[in-house]
């Protein structure tokens, strides 16, 4: 019986050392593939995280393009660049996306920037070479004030009468750009470089960001790792080609891994790069693990092996658990970047939310720029969703004044808590909810969940939702800002003519009985300004503006042009549109000031290019028998 004992113990003490054996040549094996796997996976994450920095600093682009244009439209319809207005929008610029600043270039080269300066800056910029690019970003340059070593500058024309008069343009400093970027590759331990393709400037280059930007042609021929070579680099740069690469850090001596891809800028190249050790983090940590395994290998071998196989599950689960969260979070991010335009975005993140937390209601409540509460509200099931959103609008104000005490976050489990709070409210099990800000800290909403899954990270993981709303209801208010700016007459305060043309399309479904349209002239203006100044002019729109508005309201008034204003009447009986045209007509007149009125009035709405020609015609027949009649003449 020993015997077989002795021979049982050795075959399994000889098993145990093949499998011993087996474990250590595996191990070899494994470290070999982990490392191969790792550095596929961060090409791989190399190429997904490149193509969203990619897709910001284009979004970013795109953005700074419109609100240039937008802004080049309103500068365009002042009478003189050297005005009081200009001069206001150059000062009143937030930086929103890569811009700091504007300034307005001059056909005769010189420049109008922020602080009320004209600065002749010839011989540094040509206004005729940069009309003649039209709308583009320029090549690196030094900014002719001295202040940055490198900025670009963003050009879009000032058009008026198919004529170039200015060029506006907003100041990028390279040296700050990387701060505003959204996107932060390998939890921000990557490099992000943009380079110039045509030469080899760097735009951007995180990696010596306390060093003077470069030209990476000029730091020489780099030390390839086997399999690359540096033409390679070279040439797929300036064909702006996809490619990855990995070479010799010539600043750490260690190994970097690059993906590198052309932007849709100019002939723009963005590049990230990832220290060897960043890529390997987890190949390093698993053979540490490995390594522990083999200390402690031996007679409890099967017990080390079963507890290292429960380890490893357990730390994978934890590990993709807390990608899966950090993903959530990043949908929610992505989902409201642009939810400020895309307002379905917003029902959209709510219901990502809801699936994240597994809640039945996801709630959201803000103040708009008007003091309008929003309330959005997205449900498991979508049962008595309007009578819902009533009653949470009416039942917010107690979360509101919570928040107002300094809490950064409500959580509710008791019943009898929860009927404290929601007395409408029955079947309810838990509620959290967070605070929505603004960037100075003022409360401006809340979001909250309602039975949601009750997990231990539950709080923070609902307080990172809550930052990113009030990331959204920072940009709305920024898109607000911008919105009103190019739909306000800076002088007069009234709507101008895109907000014009925007509105005239809603007419024809805002009237039940009848609608009238009331054009209005100022006759004289020129002459006034040329005997007065533009002072006296400006002062006989404002009296102008002033009587359209008390005879008509503020919403529906507009100037359409210099001296041409229109008026929308909705539901009002024709002689009083007409007697109310007549008394602003009077009280001008009283006031030395002439214009010339026309008035349509009709109860069906066909077409409203029909009515507002037809009053339109009927202004400038006024407007002729004005000029004929010489006792209107006024010396002007």
């Amino acid at each position: 019986m020993r015997s077989v004992r002795r021979i049982f113990r050795h075959r399994s003490m000889v098993a145990m050392m093949i499998l011993i054996f087996l474990m250590v040549i595996g191990f070899l094996v494994e470290k070999e593939w982990i490392d191969r796997v790792e550095e596929e996976r961060s090409f791989e994450q190399l190429y997904q995280e490149a193509e969203e920095m990619a897709r910001e600093i284009e979004a970013h682009a795109k953005a700074d393009r419109e609100q240039l244009e937008l802004l080049a439209t309103v500068i365009a319809g002042c009478d003189d660049l050297a005005s009081q207005e200009v001069w206001d929008i150059l000062g009143s610029y937030i930086t929103i996306g890569m811009m700091s600043r504007l300034e307005l270039l001059l056909p005769d080269d010189t420049v109008l920037i922020r602080e009320r300066k004209k600065v002749n800056v010839n011989g540094q910029i040509s206004f005729a070479e940069e009309a003649e690019r039209g709308a583009h970003i320029s090549e690196r340059t030094r900014d002719w004030s001295g202040e940055h070593e490198y900025i670009l500058r963003h050009y879009v024309p000032v058009v008026r009468e198919g004529e170039t008069i200015a060029m506006l343009y907003g100041v990028v400093e390279l040296g700050s750009l990387p701060q505003n970027f959204i996107v932060r590759p390998y939890d921000d331990q990557a490099a992000i470089y943009i380079i110039e393709g045509s030469d080899g400037d760097f735009l951007v280059d995180t990696w010596h960001e306390d060093e003077e930007l470069g030209n990476i042609w000029a730091e020489g021929t780099r030390t390839m790792a086997p399999g690359y070579n540096h033409e390679q680099l070279k040439q797929g740069l300036i064909d702006g080609k996809r490619d990855y690469v990995v070479f010799v850090s010539q600043t750490t001596g260690s190994f970097l891994y690059m993906y590198y891809m052309p932007l849709a800028i100019n002939d723009w190249r963005i590049a990230l790069s990832v220290p060897e050790e960043v890529v390997l983090s987890d190949a390093h940590e698993i053979r540490s693990i490995t390594n522990c395994f083999l200390v402690f290998e031996g007679a409890c071998f099967l017990l080390v092996f079963l507890s290292g196989v429960w380890f490893v599950r357990e730390e994978s689960k934890e590990k993709q658990r807390s990608l899966d969260v950090a993903h959530y979070i990043y949908d929610v991010g992505k989902l409201l970047f642009d939810a400020h335009v895309k307002h379905e975005n917003i029902q959209l993140a709510l219901a990502k939310v809801g699936e994240t937390i597994a809640a039945d209601e996801v709630v959201l409540q803000m103040s708009a720029a008007n003091q309008e509460k929003l309330t959005y509200l997205w449900q498991k099931e979508d049962k008595h969703k309007e009578k819902k959103k009533e009653k949470w609008e009416r039942n917010m104000l107690a979360l509101l004044a919570y928040f107002r005490e300094g809490h950064d976050y409500f959580a509710a489990h008791d019943a009898a808590v929860l009927q404290k709070w929601l007395p409408w409210e029955k079947n309810m099990k838990n509620m959290i909810a967070v605070p929505i800000k603004n960037a100075d800290g003022h409360l401006y909403g809340v979001l909250l969940a309602c039975n949601a899954a009750d997990t231990g990270d539950l709080v923070e993981l609902f307080k990172s939702m809550g930052l990113n709303f009030s990331m959204l209801y920072r940009n709305m208010q920024s898109y607000d800002s911008m919105r009103e700016q190019g739909e306000t007459d800076a002088l007069l305060g009234i709507y101008n003519r895109n907000r014009y043309e925007a509105d005239l399309p809603k007419y024809p479904k805002m009237y039940h009985t009848s609608l009238a349209c009331v054009y209005m002239d100022v006759n004289g203006l020129h002459e006034l300004n040329n005997q007065q100044g533009h002072g006296a002019g400006d002062q006989a729109l404002k009296r102008v503006a002033e009587e359209l508005q008390r005879q008509y309201g503020f919403s529906f008034t507009y100037r359409i042009g210099g001296d041409e204003f229109v008026a929308f009447v909705v539901d009002e009986e024709e002689k009083n549109v007409r007697y109310k045209g007549e008394d602003i007509r009077r009280k001008l007149e009283e006031n030395g000031i002439y214009v010339s009125v026309g008035i349509a009035w009709e109860k069906a709405i066909s077409d409203m290019d029909t009515l507002v020609k037809s009053e339109e015609k009927q202004m400038y027949e006024r407007k002729q028998q004005f000029y004929e009649y010489t006792r209107y003449q006024r010396g002007y």
